[in-house]
């Protein structure tokens, strides 16, 4: 009997978007909806809990810094413990955690206890991240890879805008605890998750589940003649990548890892000190509570059109370029919210500003999710944002402390645009030679003939 082998990566390269596809994108991204909104609420609620608790500014930041804590330490052990369990049982997981301990959040009584309930909130919160994004990175056709994982980790900015707005109409009469009753959502639909979501490919391959595999690459790939004779296979791993985090540093990738952990550290510091504090700054320079909570809506627009936008460009051209120009753009918009403007203008700079933080966090999640092969790629993800969260818990903290020192309100702003100008410079340093060879040589000629198309 002829023997018909498939190569699993090929299939997944080459595939046409399908509804199967649409399932995959759409159950990641509201994860990643609810995995937003456990960690903006934070934000929308730190006004009250200052008054309510009798917080000082430096108390308030190290409260937020909980949260963050918790996230480095999830992304780091849930990342890599993926590649070994599996996507689908660890995102379920990290749902269950951050959703849980966020609405306990709600019957804390004392600072000490709601700390602590948001750092166990922030396992889940950080773990479920690199997890999400490498089954959607695992899923996607190529040629639109940077698009789809950038649509999906939009959910972020989707969720934080839901946030913001749901702030504005519900604190002020409800309470800030209305917000975190809501986070028990996700948990609900745990059973949901378990039914649609499905196991990554590679993982199930890998452990030889061939009745699964087949029936997932009859749906992405419906033309493909699959009979009992039919094996599937992967791309061969090198025999340089021995142990999963030992080959973040192998084969010329130790500077450009180190790179994406400069990089993901200044993104995270300036996402979190804007998420945690962009309201009370907003709130000290005259604007109204709910006023305020409208900013954190704009920036978390912008972070939703920069990703999208920014992976739209990143499938014509290169994540790297992209990358450093959107970090570049969004110091100096930084630089520019510390002047009075025009309202239009004002809310124009935190859109951008929003855009080259967190619409370039999502994209430098994309990046990493592409530079390393798949083997490794939830353990690359997982050190790089656990590293990147030790920048969000300094952040807040570093915020707190400048508005202690009662500077003019331009040097708060440019503190915080400065990280934007050294992610610039390392994510330009980063060596794409170093990445997975075949990818990166496709990826060029394919942009390539996108652009001679254009022109």
């Amino acid at each position: 009997m002829q023997t018909n082998k498939l190569n699993i990566n090929s299939i997944v390269d080459d595939a046409k978007f399908t509804p199967f596809h649409w399932s995959v994108l759409l159950w990641c991204l509201s994860i990643i909806i609810f995995d937003g909104y456990d960690l903006v609420i934070y934000g929308v609620a730190l006004p009250l809990l200052m008054q309510e608790w009798g917080l000082t500014a430096v108390q308030a930041g190290l409260l937020a810094s909980t949260a963050l804590f918790g996230m480095m330490f999830g992304a780091m052990s849930f990342g890599t413990l993926s590649d070994k369990l599996g996507r689908k049982k660890t995102i379920m997981i990290c749902v269950a955690i951050f959703s849980g301990f966020t609405f306990l959040g709600a019957f804390a009584s004392t600072p000490i206890e709601f700390g602590v309930l948001r750092f166990l909130a922030g396992l889940g919160i950080g773990g479920v991240m690199p997890n999400v994004v490498a089954l959607m990175t695992e899923y996607a056709p190529k040629k639109i890879r940077s698009t789809l994982v950038a649509v999906m980790f939009s959910g972020y900015a989707i969720g934080g805008m839901t946030s913001a707005l749901l702030g504005a109409w519900l604190v002020a009469d409800y309470g800030w605890k209305i917000m975190f009753y809501i986070a028990a959502i996700p948990m609900i639909c745990l059973p949901l998750i378990w039914k649609f979501l499905p196991e990554s490919l590679m993982f199930l391959t890998q452990k030889g589940e061939r009745d699964k595999v087949a029936e997932i690459v009859q749906k992405i790939s419906p033309q493909q003649n699959i009979t009992t004779s039919t094996e599937f296979s992967l791309n061969e791993a090198s025999n340089e990548d021995e142990a999963p985090l030992k080959a973040l540093f192998q084969q010329g990738r130790t500077f450009s890892t180190m790179m994406f952990w400069v990089a993901f550290f200044m993104c995270l510091l300036m996402v979190y000190a804007l998420g945690s504090w962009l309201p009370k700054l907003m709130i000290q320079a005259g604007y109204s509570l709910g006023a305020s909570m409208l900013f954190l809506f704009a920036l978390n627009i912008g972070g939703m059109v920069g990703a999208i936008g920014g992976g739209v460009l990143a499938d014509r051209f290169h994540l790297k370029p992209v990358l450093t120009i959107m970090f570049s753009v969004g110091a100096v918009a930084l630089i520019l919210l510390g002047f009075k403007s025009h309202q239009i203008l004002l809310y124009s700079l935190i859109a951008i500003a929003g855009a080259a933080t967190i619409g370039s966090q999502i994209l430098l999640y994309t990046f990493v999710a592409q530079f390393y092969p798949a083997a490794v790629r939830s353990t690359g993800m997982g050190w790089a944002s656990g590293i990147g969260r030790i920048g969000a818990i300094v952040g807040p903290v570093l915020t707190g402390a400048l508005l202690t020192l009662q500077l003019p309100h331009q040097m708060n702003f440019l503190v915080i645009a400065i990280p934007g100008f050294i992610a610039a410079l390392a994510i330009f340093l980063v060596n794409l030679k170093a990445s997975v060879e075949k990818q990166t040589i496709e990826s060029i000629d394919y942009s390539k003939r996108t652009v001679r198309e254009l022109s």
